[in-house]
């Protein structure tokens, strides 16, 4: 553990699941934003954190790709290994080639954790906000389009990755 003074590594914190880590960050982090919207208003808000959050987002793809590759297998290791585990997302993958990595969520468990939580107007910035950077920051040449998602109301989300060139 870190003693006052030292830096924090993410190391001393214990093992979640990605969903998890999600549920014990909202409460806060809404908290932050709903403050933050008294004193800015509500969108300005939700922009200051999007940008927060995507600079996280940031983060975490530097750490996976690291760990996993910075290539379409690897983000689809994390796909499976991370972001799906805990009842995080029931997945079908629809394509897997080196130059695309196409898959469709069937059920959402951060959507359905939001919900829960009474949160679910912030879903979409506490989480989906983070999808496009992190394609980016995992690798430059990896670019994300996603139509629609299940936490904006749609029946699945539509994730097709591609890299250039």
């Amino acid at each position: 553990m870190s003693q006052a003074g030292e830096p924090f590594e993410q190391t001393d914190v214990p093992e979640v699941s990605h969903v998890a880590r999600r549920a014990i960050q909202a409460p806060v982090v809404v908290t932050l934003i709903k403050a933050y919207a008294e004193e800015l208003g509500f969108e300005k808000a939700i922009e200051v954190a999007r940008r927060a959050i995507e600079q996280d987002a940031r983060a975490d793809a530097e750490a996976a790709g690291r760990k996993y590759g910075r290539d379409l297998e690897g983000l689809a290791r994390v796909i499976r290994e991370v972001w799906c585990q805990g009842a995080g997302m029931e997945i079908e993958f629809t394509e897997e080639s080196p130059r695309a990595l196409s898959f469709n969520v069937l059920q959402c468990g951060y959507a359905a954790m939001y919900d829960k939580l009474g949160l679910k107007e912030f879903g979409s910035c506490l989480s989906c906000s983070r999808d496009a950077v992190f394609a980016e920051a995992f690798a430059p040449d990896i670019r994300l389009t996603r139509t629609k998602t299940i936490m904006e109301g749609a029946t699945h989300c539509d994730f097709r990755y591609t890299r250039d060139g």
